[in-house]
């Protein structure tokens, strides 16, 4: 397809490729349409625009999460209130927003949205989450940047709420090294999605310009490079899974080391494999063992940081935080690739077991 899309000499902004990778990503998540742009973060921030966010409001998102999620809602003057997730699926936790949402509504003081994150490819628990917010008349952002591939209750993660946001960053399960996409059900929302992400020029001949608009949309030649491995995303999936229960039958017998709970309500990708270190129990911290993987030059990372902690949002409200707190201080990334092989995988655990002993 790359070299097709070579070929037609359609390599600069749009084409038939950008028209194709919208139709095939739109009916791979079961959603009306999709508009491709040029990040994850440009989906969201054209997701919360067209929402109705706006400069003073409020919005409630997890704090454990990348700061792109949060960025967004601050490019449009908002202020995000940080919610901590729960610790049984990492994500957004629903007893927090049901609590808030009373306060607020008592109060006359309800956010412009709720914006979720389906954490390192496993989704929110969108029962109770889609239920309050339709109950309170409040727009649901669904952030799926890393969960492409993965489900709830059988429903593709990024149908859920007005819009749903995914990432093909050089690090995610399908990459156009660097890509997003805003799927809706709305056919005005993506519309106006497309207009805005195109400099919002109006329908004449010559250049003109009535709104604030963005350079935010996807190239022809990227989005054929997104649509050759969006074909193969099934086998992708199968590869991440099979590493996680690699990983799981490989450090099953070293005390005080846990993963990420799966919940039962749906299907992870598996983007990344993520463990928990339990200090006393192991006999060394999660730094230690990453600084162990640096050395023989295997990259790992700690989780993400949450917001609450981190300096940019350090004025930011919040409600609760040490559950995700907790959870940063011992967790860590593993390698989680899909080109690994065995022999690279069995030398990340035997890495791990030497800290251990």
């Amino acid at each position: 397809m790359l070299l097709e899309a070579f070929d037609s000499n359609w390599i600069a902004p749009l084409g038939p490729d950008v028209d194709a990778f919208e139709r095939e990503l739109a009916e791979r998540v079961g959603v009306g349409h999709a508009v491709a742009l040029s990040s994850g973060t440009a989906a969201l921030h054209l997701a919360l625009l067209l929402a109705g966010v706006g400069a003073g409001d409020d919005v409630l998102v997890p704090s454990f999460t990348f700061v792109a999620t949060a960025s967004a809602v601050c490019y449009l003057g908002a202020r995000p209130v940080l919610v901590d997730c729960s610790a049984s699926n990492w994500n957004l936790d629903p007893a927090l927003i049901a609590t808030e949402l009373k306060d607020r509504a008592r109060r006359g003081t309800l956010p412009a949205a709720v914006v979720t994150v389906d954490l390192y490819g496993q989704a929110a628990d969108y029962e109770p989450l889609v239920a309050l917010c339709t109950d309170y008349e409040i727009p649901l952002i669904e952030d799926a940047a890393e969960a492409l591939g993965a489900s709830y209750k059988g429903r593709a993660t990024g149908s859920f709420g007005l819009a749903g946001v995914f990432s093909f960053n050089g690090n995610k399960i399908i990459t156009t090294s660097g890509g997003g996409m805003l799927v809706t059900e709305s056919a005005e929302m993506a519309e106006g999605a497309r207009h805005l992400a195109t400099q919002a020029r109006d329908p004449f001949p010559h250049y003109q310009h009535s709104a604030l608009g963005f350079n935010y949309r996807l190239s022809n030649l990227l989005a054929a490079l997104g649509r050759a491995q969006l074909h193969s995303l099934d086998d992708r999936v199968a590869r991440r899974r099979q590493i996680n229960g690699f990983y799981r039958e490989a450090l099953s017998g070293l005390p005080g080391v846990t993963f990420m709970p799966v919940a039962s309500y749906g299907e992870p990708n598996h983007w990344l494999t993520c463990i928990l270190i339990d200090p006393e129990a192991f006999g060394a911290d999660r730094e230690a063992i990453r600084l162990v993987l640096e050395a023989v030059d295997i990259e790992s990372r700690p989780l993400w940081k949450p917001l609450h902690l981190q300096p940019l949002f350090a004025d930011a409200p919040g409600l609760g935080g040490a559950v995700c707190a907790g959870i940063f201080e011992r967790g860590l990334c593993l390698p989680s690739g899909s080109a690994l092989s065995e022999s690279d995988l069995a030398r990340v655990a035997e890495a791990i077991h030497t800290c251990a002993r």
